[in-house]
């Protein structure tokens, strides 16, 4: 989780800062085996050297990134949760609750998914 400190210090609100930190500290504690890194200057848990999730932030909202088939799983529970949603991502309003039971089980599906992968991205 130290890997993300840089990362959170440039929240400037607080409350903000405090959703991403419990986000990071649930997927840390639910997942003990994902790594955390860094890259493109975005947050990113790993597993065995392959992405499983992302995250970016903006003024408005912060982003969720599964990859494209993690998305496509999930499409549906991302809607009902109310959320808006691309092809590689979705959007949580900072004002929104966390679904952590969809978090839980598209991080679950992408370790399954990807338990063989040898590289970063799915190819």
């Amino acid at each position: 989780m130290d890997n993300f400190n840089d990362f959170l210090q440039t929240i400037d609100n607080d409350k903000h800062k405090e959703t991403m930190v419990d986000i990071f500290n649930w997927i840390s504690e639910t997942f003990p085996n994902l790594e955390t890194t860094i890259k493109w200057n975005q947050p990113m848990f790993t597993d065995h050297g392959t992405f499983i999730l992302g995250f970016s932030k903006a003024k408005q909202h912060f982003s969720i990134a599964p990859e494209t088939k993690g998305m496509t799983e999930f499409s549906e529970h991302i809607a009902i949760a109310g959320y808006s949603q691309t092809n590689n991502l979705f959007r949580i309003k900072w004002n929104q609750e966390v679904d952590y039971t969809l978090l839980k089980g598209m991080i679950q599906f992408n370790i399954d998914d990807k338990a063989s992968c040898s590289t970063f991205w799915r190819t």
